[in-house]
């Protein structure tokens, strides 16, 4: 925390053991060099390029992770009803129905200060669960009573960008941030919106260089050339981490400056 700022690191779907790795050899550095209080990794990719377990779990907590979110594909897994259940840390899209195992949003303190992470899942295209904006509505009524004043991020793992969008400018003002995952692609869009909140439409992903979001390229040829469901695989080789950076306002509570990140 400097001149009453504090930042927050958000990074975008960890693919696999090459994301995993380039978070190995990357995070601490990039955390030293960008002053970021909270780190929030998103990890519904980590085990094999779909899903999460135990290992990747800890794994990422043991790097410098202090909360992980996921999306649509944290459910791949043998087990991960109980995963979810025994790590509150580790959540799932706050807007799957009553009884989805696990948590879709947290508390954490971190640079001194009380942070709320808000894991939501959009609809188009996707899922088609509850409204992630009353959801959202219902859950930052909950954050306000149990802890006023903490600063909210939301991962807002969707396939529309017009959905995202939407969200953030609904969210404008009440969450300091609102970044997109579940893409792969990182968006050279990020700004902050009229009321204070700072946005970007996809943080990217962090894993191999080589691939087409994650995924073996001759895997995903042929599965375009064929239309048939060959089983997707996650590439190897050279990774690299992507997300962004959020300055915040402690007074305010509203983003400062948004800045893409890649390493």
């Amino acid at each position: 925390m400097a001149d009453g700022t504090v930042r927050a690191l958000m990074i975008g779907d960890v693919i696999g053991q090459p994301g995993l790795k380039a978070l190995f050899a990357g995070l601490g550095p990039l955390v030293r060099s960008s002053g970021a209080d909270i780190v929030v990794a998103n990890g519904e990719n980590a085990m094999g390029g779909f899903g999460i377990g135990k290992e990747e779990c800890d794994k990422l907590f043991s790097l410098g992770v202090h909360v992980i979110t996921t999306g649509n594909h944290v459910w791949e897994r043998p087990g991960s009803a109980e995963l979810l259940a025994a790590t509150p840390r580790l959540l799932r899209p706050a807007n799957y129905p009553p009884g989805a195992p696990g948590l879709g949003w947290v508390l954490y303190e971190a640079g001194g200060v009380a942070w709320a992470v808000l894991n939501l899942q959009g609809r188009e295209g996707m899922a088609p669960i509850d409204c992630p904006f009353r959801v959202a509505d219902a859950a930052l009524e909950s954050i306000a009573t149990e802890a006023p004043g903490a600063i909210v991020l939301v991962d807002f793992h969707a396939e529309s960008v017009e959905e995202k969008e939407a969200l953030a400018y609904y969210l404008d003002g009440r969450a300091a941030v609102v970044a997109g995952t579940h893409t792969h692609v990182q968006t050279a869009d990020e700004r902050i919106l009229p009321k204070g909140s700072g946005y970007i439409t996809d943080l990217g992903m962090s894993g191999p260089e080589d691939s087409v979001i994650g995924v073996k390229a001759e895997i995903c040829v042929r599965r375009g050339l064929t239309q048939m469901p060959i089983k997707m695989e996650s590439a190897e080789g050279e990774a690299s981490i992507r997300g962004a950076l959020f300055a915040i306002d402690l007074g305010t509570r509203h983003c400062l400056s948004v800045e893409r990140v890649r390493a």
